[in-house]
């Protein structure tokens, strides 16, 4: 595998993990609740990936419509597999989630609002909501005194701030909080371990982009284990002021 682009070494590495970035089912059920997503909603996976959140969304509102959306091919092709047998009431297709139109009664982003930026991205999709519509996503969160372990594990992303940042950056786009809770521990090894596992199924043979790729997995791992207890997400519910 040494004739691998760097792109095609992450999608190898990514290609059977059942999910690419932290989360859990019981925390769609959380976010559901809090935003009081009708049974009959209408709702958009946003940066769905391989589509493991975009299941739990089809079980949890069995009477819903979802659509779900990823730029990268690989991921749209394993997500329309997943969700094949919840037939037409779930789509999935490949775009960017920057362009949403609805109207959703909820827009679910795991992990990947940061790309657009949380106000930015709030801003761009409140004409998709409908009246009465929320957004829920996961960011990047520092909690109270971090230490230097956590604070290495993000130094890739400046833009971190604790929950309180994010709360501001919420209401620069014109949204209040509907509930927050922090995504530590467990959701991060349902991530990890399984990445773990394929690292080492993978690393055998494995040369040029795909080592790299492999060698720098087990370095972000290795720093999550640092600390494992004080890397989180906030999970955020918010809906337009």
């Amino acid at each position: 595998m040494s004739d691998l682009t760097p792109e095609e070494a992450f999608l190898t590495l990514y290609s059977d993990l059942n999910r690419e970035g932290p989360g859990a089912p019981a925390d769609l059920g959380w976010a559901l609740s809090v935003a009081a997503t009708p049974a009959q909603a209408r709702i958009m996976d946003a940066g769905c990936g391989s589509g493991a959140d975009t299941v739990t969304l089809a079980k949890e509102r069995p009477q819903a419509q979802i659509d779900a959306v990823d730029k990268i091919a690989q991921f749209v092709e394993a997500a329309q597999k997943r969700t094949a047998p919840f037939g037409e009431r779930v789509q999935v297709a490949q775009g960017d989630m920057a362009q949403l139109t609805g109207p959703y009664d909820l827009i679910w982003c795991a992990g990947a609002l940061y790309f657009l930026g949380v106000t930015e991205g709030l801003k761009a999709w409140r004409p998709a909501l409908a009246p009465g519509g929320a957004v829920a996503f996961s960011e990047p969160c520092l909690l109270p005194r971090p230490s230097d372990a956590a604070r290495a594990f993000w130094a890739e992303y400046p833009q971190i701030s604790d929950v309180a940042g994010i709360r501001a950056r919420v209401h620069a786009a014109g949204y209040r909080v509907l509930g927050e809770q922090m995504q530590v521990g467990d959701a991060w090894e349902a991530y990890y371990i399984p990445m773990a596992k394929r690292i080492e199924k993978l690393r055998p043979g494995a040369t040029g982009a795909l080592a790299a790729a492999l060698d720098e997995a087990e370095r972000e791992i290795a720093r999550w284990r640092a600390a494992p207890s004080e890397i989180a997400y906030a999970l955020m519910v918010v809906a337009p002021e």
